[in-house]
């Protein structure tokens, strides 16, 4: 019978879900425990997803379950104990972003795996989104021609009023950063899977709900090196098109010199090529019951792969603090009013909290 890869988990809050669903559909895993702190949380996910123990204490779980892999789908404040747990054992790691409480801490976390020789992967999904894959499976193509440009408008429409974010993630509302830490920091990563690698961005950021401590709005652009540009225009009061505004949270133009890929609110990619007429490209979209049409299983299962057959390997923390450096970048930019260049920029001195008043 081939191996199957034990897996642990840790964490029973919203976005669990999704996690849980994934691990539960690949028959080449066995999930054999969840922890959680509080027992009703851990106990209601466990008999949801047929995982068969439940923990109140990380240590103890590992202890008792000797996993190959162990999930993390905490928040950043226990990211440091839980990796160095899981890394003293020699268990590799999907830990969850925001992937540290500053860029320190994320190096600090990386080089406690790297020194082990265990693999410590972010979970970074929304590259795997089957809408920016087959993306960028026709840019290899070459329907696009040379790539031009990318743009992304962020619309999700859950952010406005006193209620703000409260029915999923209410620690939304005190988080001193939040447009760009917490999503932006998908496309700064979707941006360079799609286009290559980031030389300068100019940013500028602003508060729209009073209710909230961070950012909620703003606009990003970003200059690539293969001299390509970028546009990330967030508003996460605001929502789009679509039946469901969190399935894509948005719109994306793609532009080459062949023609350009639209991404609409249903997930629906349409092609136009240069001075013809725009139709519906086809291709699978994936899960529609699941979060980012099964985003969260299909980088479960590229780590799988890699940790089964040796396949590589995306989004390692090494890979992603490039991702924070982008990300620091940013603020600076907001921060000091002008254009950054990655090229010498040190993201350690970037300013730790910011507060936005509109300006």
């Amino acid at each position: 019978m081939p191996k199957k890869l034990k897996v642990a988990a840790v964490g029973a809050g919203y976005f669990s879900q999704f996690q849980y669903q994934g691990w539960r559909n690949m028959d080449t895993v066995e999930l054999v425990a969840l922890c959680n702190r509080s027992a009703a949380k851990g106990e209601a996910q466990a008999a949801r997803y047929g995982v068969p123990k439940v923990y109140g204490r990380l240590d103890e779980m590992l202890d008792a379950e000797h996993p190959d892999l162990l999930d993390i789908i905490t928040t950043p404040a226990t990211y440091g104990d839980y990796i160095s747990a899981a890394v003293a054992r020699g268990i590799s790691v999907i830990c969850q972003k925001p992937f540290g409480r500053s860029f320190s801490e994320a190096v600090e976390l990386t080089a406690i795996a790297e020194d082990a020789g265990v693999a410590l992967i972010v979970h970074e999904n929304f590259r795997w989104q089957p809408w920016y894959r087959e993306a960028r499976r026709l840019m290899d193509g070459g329907r696009l021609g040379t790539p031009h440009s990318v743009a992304f408008r962020l619309r999700p429409g859950d952010g406005q009023g006193r209620d703000a974010y409260l029915d999923r993630q209410p620690y939304f509302q005190q988080m001193p950063r939040l447009l760009v830490y917490e999503t932006a920091i998908h496309w700064i990563d979707t941006f360079r899977f799609l286009m290559g690698e980031v030389s300068a961005v100019y940013a500028r950021l602003r508060k729209l709900n009073p209710v909230i401590a961070g950012e909620d709005a703003g606009y990003i652009v970003f200059e690539f090196e293969s001299g390509s540009s970028g546009m990330f225009d967030g508003n996460r009061l605001n929502d789009h098109v679509a039946g469901n505004p969190r399935r894509t949270m948005g719109e994306m133009w793609l532009e080459g010199s062949a023609g350009v890929l639209r991404l609409d609110g249903e997930a629906r990619l349409w092609w136009k090529p240069h001075h013809g007429g725009e139709t519906e490209h086809i291709y699978d979209k994936g899960q529609s019951d699941s979060f980012g049409g099964g985003a969260c299983e299909w980088l479960q299962r590229h780590v799988v792969a890699h940790l089964l057959h040796g396949a590589p390997l995306e989004n390692t923390a090494r890979e992603y603090l490039v991702n924070l450096e982008i990300q620091e970048a940013v603020y600076r930019s907001h921060k000091d009013g002008k254009r950054i260049e990655l090229a010498g920029f040190d993201p350690a001195h970037s300013p730790v909290l910011q507060t936005f008043d509109g300006h």
